[in-house]
């Protein structure tokens, strides 16, 4: 007989709190297309708001979009969700910057 395994409840939080994020603030490797983040397509910023783990796109209830690249974990979803549209450049973060995982 198979025994049901019990949930396993994970806190991606606290897991990603370990990591450390060395910033370019002079490079940003992921690039919006445009200037005005207001102009942007708004069902494709949805887009990255849904499918980025960082949660770096956001969009406020009044409307306001933010975006911030420092704490990017590199997985390249935005990019694949919207490289064509806008996502103008993303490029991996230079030597040394960037996130640095730490498991445990």
């Amino acid at each position: 007989m198979i025994k049901a395994l019990e949930p396993i409840t994970i806190n991606v939080d606290e897991f990603l709190a370990v990591n450390k994020f060395t910033v370019d603030e002079e490079n940003a490797h992921i690039k919006l297309a445009g200037d005005d983040i207001k102009k942007l397509d708004a069902s494709e910023f949805g887009k990255l708001v849904r499918v980025c783990p960082a949660g770096l796109y956001k969009e406020g209830e009044d409307g306001a979009r933010r975006f911030e690249y420092a704490g990017c974990l590199e997985c390249g979803t935005c990019r694949i969700a919207c490289e064509d549209t806008i996502i103008e450049t993303w490029n991996n973060p230079a030597p040394l910057m960037g996130v640095s995982y730490r498991f445990g």
